[in-house]
């Protein structure tokens, strides 16, 4: 219990010697955790948000406009045989035209009694990277290489994919933008606090010298500087943790929509973020510690 005693006070002492670099690396240690602790919510925010437009492609069969109901059951039991269709949906031509001039009235009022749509089937595939599978089945290559569609009463078939691949796409830069953000900061982190024990060493170059004369082992001499990683690499990510927690409480909380969105099932919640981000700060301080004591306890 005294080593144990001496070893925080020796810490206390070093970080007392060396306020400036000391400031510095908890700052820094500080930056890192609040960037992960945006990091790992924002990703998984946005890889939920693609998720749940991907779920939403669907692949479009138009019909011919002459198209009976008998043919529709035809090829409605001819969708559903089909490989990677999880569900069909039938919208006839007077339902498609409602929902659009809902959406138009406008544009659909010129039209007058006229309805150019045609009864359409929609279908939900099994995974959204299934849907070009299910246009290629639904079609047949010709011996002028030409493709037909596998019933002469389906017009046309269609991917609605563009809107998902838009939002795949600036989720992936937001992730890896934020990711880069990250490594760089803890990258600084580590080594800002191995300069701070480097610092803290050479300025008790003399004191670790008659240390070592006088017989203490190198572990002896290292764990107060390994503790004063660790102390500083706590306490920057307490203030990170500290700053979260008064964002969610002030912000966060009285959005009523963005905490509808970041209470998904798939997010992480607060405690476990929080174990998550204290971990990280102190991995950070142990491997910042664990460089400096590496290359520069040489006495």
């Amino acid at each position: 219990m005294n080593r144990v005693s001496f070893f925080l006070k020796e810490a206390l002492r070093s970080i007392g010697r060396n306020p400036i670099p000391s400031f510095a690396a908890l700052m820094a240690v500080l930056i890192t955790t609040l960037v992960l602790g945006i990091f790992i919510p924002a990703v998984q925010l946005a890889n939920g948000a693609a998720a749940d437009v991907r779920d939403r492609i669907q692949v479009n069969v138009f019909m011919k406009t002459n198209a009976t109901q008998a043919d529709v059951a035809r090829v409605r039991a001819r969708l559903e045989r089909t490989e990677h269709v999880k569900d069909v949906v039938y919208v006839s031509k007077a339902q498609a035209y409602a929902e659009q001039k809902k959406q138009n009235p406008e544009a659909y009022d010129l039209l007058g009694n006229v309805n150019p749509l045609p009864d359409t089937f929609r279908i939900t595939p099994d995974d959204a990277n299934n849907g070009s599978a299910i246009i290629a089945a639904l079609q047949t290559k010709g011996v002028n290489g030409k493709t037909t569609p596998v019933d002469p009463k389906i017009g046309s078939t269609k991917e609605s994919k563009n809107q998902a691949a838009k939002v795949v796409q600036i989720t992936g830069a937001v992730k890896l933008s934020l990711g880069l953000l990250g490594g760089l900061l803890v990258v600084a982190s580590i080594l800002l606090i191995s300069n701070t024990i480097r610092l803290s060493l050479f300025s008790r170059r003399r004191e670790v010298e008659v240390m070592k004369l006088v017989g203490a082992t190198d572990s002896f001499i290292r764990w107060p500087f390994v503790l004063e990683g660790l102390i500083l690499g706590t306490i920057g990510g307490v203030m990170a943790i500290v700053l979260l927690g008064l964002a969610k409480l002030t912000i966060l909380n009285q959005l009523e929509g963005v905490a509808t969105l970041i209470s998904r099932p798939d997010m992480i919640q607060f405690g476990p973020l929080i174990a998550v981000l204290v971990l990280a700060s102190i991995g950070v301080a142990a491997a910042g510690s664990g460089l400096s004591l590496r290359r520069f306890l040489r006495v």
